[in-house]
């Protein structure tokens, strides 16, 4: 069951003229897995985005850490879902941002060699970011690698990112918070519901104005006014939106 206050916003905001939903991938749409990509979206949840996208004066998005190509082919969704990548970074039409690709280049280089004596710390490349992962190594091997990886940023004129045990470094501006701005600009959207478990999302909280509907998922300080324990809360909480949209 939703909690009580949350069942009334998401009754609220589905009263409004122009409606954009937004969503993390990873921890909200889809659980967490050990390995980033056997990720797959709910599919009650991915069912319930792409039927709110089809309702009339109705927008959905994905806006994801991922890099754009890799968050189209895991979530699954049709192209009536926006699809944001590189943590708000990367549209269908290009980056934001100019990117510095010598810097990117000599950031994975590092990390490279900072994961390589470490079991189960790997290097994710993306097109504008690099990301170390530590979800399946040791304690120990995890603490060391992110302590390394936080004192080589210091030659870096990088963005960095810490989330659930990974640590990224964007060449470029990140901010899911602009994403949100520029799909809300876009869709002449009278108000937003966004949803999101990571420390990234918080930037995108902290864009939300009167009558917006943010929601934490899991546990954590947040910014968000609402709360749900896991991306099947989500689920049915995207369900029960499409439901009070449908009545509208």
């Amino acid at each position: 069951m939703l909690p009580d206050d949350l069942t009334r916003a998401l009754t609220s905001v589905a009263a409004t003229p122009r409606l954009l939903v937004a969503s993390d991938f990873d921890g909200t749409l889809a659980p967490i897995v050990n390995n980033p990509a056997d990720a797959r979206p709910l599919p009650a949840a991915a069912e319930a985005l792409t039927a709110l996208a089809e309702l009339p004066d109705t927008a959905t998005a994905l806006i994801s850490g991922r890099a754009l190509a890799v968050l189209r082919e895991l979530s699954g969704v049709p192209p009536s879902v926006h699809l944001v990548g590189s943590h708000g970074a990367e549209f269908d039409a290009g980056f934001a941002h100019r990117i510095d690709t010598a810097l990117l280049h000599r950031i994975t280089d590092e990390l490279r060699e900072i994961a390589s004596d470490k079991p189960g710390v790997t290097v994710e490349t993306k097109p504008a970011s690099v990301a170390l992962h530590v979800r399946n190594a040791s304690p120990e091997d995890g603490a060391a690698a992110l302590a390394a990886a936080r004192a080589a940023s210091a030659r870096w004129d990088a963005h960095a990112t810490e989330g659930k045990a990974v640590l990224e470094f964007a060449v470029i501006q990140t901010d899911k918070g602009e994403a949100v701005d520029i799909l809300r600009e876009r869709e002449n959207a009278t108000a937003v519901v966004f949803l999101g478990d990571d420390v990234t999302d918080e930037k995108a909280f902290r864009r939300l104005r009167d009558g917006d509907v943010g929601v934490k998922v899991g546990p954590g300080e947040s910014l968000a006014a609402y709360r749900v324990d896991s991306p099947g809360d989500v689920a049915e909480a995207l369900r029960f939106l499409l439901d009070e949209r449908r009545r509208r």
